[in-house]
């Protein structure tokens, strides 16, 4: 699949999340790279041989105070390449997108990778 391809399945996908996450999100671009650089790879603490399928950068909603304004949107990255190695049909590359998407905009909420892990969402 061609990144553009990919590219609007992510949209498509964002897009169909419920109105209540939609509503809840303010500065937030969502970015589609074919892989993950080797600075994200660094800040996530990936190792040699892992995967990053997502990322999230920026300030969670809890961390955030009064001096927060007139900031850069924070930014959820959406891997093409480790997808498509991943999903071997067109539903589970839904599926695994949506995941994904619903996993970094949690981080943007503030909900942390071990409470991810409790709820089977890592």
């Amino acid at each position: 699949m061609e990144l553009r391809r990919f590219e609007r399945l992510v949209q498509d996908i964002f897009e169909q999340l419920p109105d209540e996450i939609h509503d809840r999100l303010e500065n937030v671009e969502i970015i589609v790279l074919p892989r993950p650089t080797r600075e994200q790879r660094k800040e996530a603490g990936l190792g040699a041989g892992q995967t990053l399928l997502g990322f999230y950068q920026g300030v969670p909603l809890t961390v955030r105070g009064g001096h927060y304004h007139m900031a850069l949107p924070d930014r959820i990255f959406v891997y093409a390449e480790p997808h498509l190695r991943k999903a071997p049909d067109a539903n589970v590359l839904r599926e695994n997108v949506r995941r994904t998407l619903l996993h970094e905009i949690a981080h943007y909420f503030g909900i942390e990778e071990d409470r991810l892990a409790e709820l089977d969402f890592s």
